[in-house]
């Protein structure tokens, strides 16, 4: 990888909205604390903030999307006044349409890959980027379900039929993909087996080759990486630095995360070693 694609890898800081993410559940829930944290998220590096007002974690409750919407509301103007660039991370599609026709969002965030129809006009009249994630699951939240290889193949050959499908679709129904970037998911999202949360993240570089689309990333504190080493989830920082890194170096576009600050450092110097060893190399 070139040490350009490393610079170019832009960062998304996780705004949770919510009283029970797996994270961080309600420490951003009053509006106050969520505009601040976004701020904060912004001055340390993140070109886009991605709020998300429902969480998707296993152990969550279901959220209206009236209810989910005034959440939003409630954060997104103030931050939108500042010039904060916004993402919105929705699976309810009369939240992301609701979005969609209010704000001038730099991106969208669902889960499961835009699959209600109903949503494309709105998708199609808007110019936001648009994050297309992979799920094993079908709808809803994330759920505690083995992905079994030998009945359905590779979780690999899955993410990869997956957004075969879905590009395909948003295609024919007249999205610019030039507008789309993909997430294989991770965690929960792949399966409760976290194995295969490793096998994606060795396969990233691939993925990004076959398909030429921007690729982003989101491991942050997940469960795959505290099974591996039997951590609490408020010890997985280092773990959570160690996937981001490695992603870094598989020339991923975009990285999510919620330690802003420690990704942009550990950038910098990255890409500070790179630009050194490339100054000191020999011009034939």
């Amino acid at each position: 990888m070139s040490a350009a694609s490393t610079s170019a890898t832009r960062l998304s800081g996780i705004v949770n909205c919510t009283s029970d993410s797996f994270s961080d559940g309600g420490q951003y829930l009053d509006p106050r604390a969520a505009i601040e944290h976004a701020r904060q998220l912004h001055k340390e590096g993140a070109t886009v903030v991605d709020v998300g007002a429902v969480s998707s974690n296993p152990d969550a409750d279901p959220v209206d999307p009236e209810t989910e919407w005034q959440r939003l509301q409630a954060v997104l103007p103030a931050l939108m006044q500042e010039g904060i660039p916004i993402s919105v991370d929705s699976f309810q599609t009369a939240t992301q349409r609701r979005a969609l026709q209010t704000w001038p969002l730099f991106m969208l965030n669902d889960i499961h890959g835009f699959s209600d129809p109903s949503l494309y006009p709105d998708l199609r009249a808007a110019s936001c980027k648009l994050v297309v994630m992979h799920s094993i699951q079908a709808s809803g939240k994330a759920r505690r379900e083995s992905w079994d290889a030998r009945k359905a193949g590779p979780i690999v050959d899955a993410v990869r039929a997956f957004f075969d499908k879905r590009l395909a679709v948003l295609s024919r129904a007249g999205i610019d993909p030039g507008r789309i970037v993909l997430d294989p998911g991770m965690g929960f999202f792949l399966g409760s087996e976290a194995q295969n949360s490793f096998q994606v993240l060795q396969s990233l570089a691939t993925l990004r080759r076959e398909f030429e689309l921007p690729l982003m990333i989101s491991v942050s504190r997940k469960s795959f990486l505290g099974s591996r080493l039997n951590l609490p989830i408020q010890d997985r920082g280092s773990a959570t630095l160690a996937a981001e890194l490695w992603a870094l170096s598989q020339g991923v576009d975009w990285i999510r995360t919620h330690d802003v600050r420690a990704l942009h450092q550990a950038q910098a110097i990255w890409l500070a070693i790179r630009q050194a060893n490339a100054a000191q190399t020999p011009q034939v």
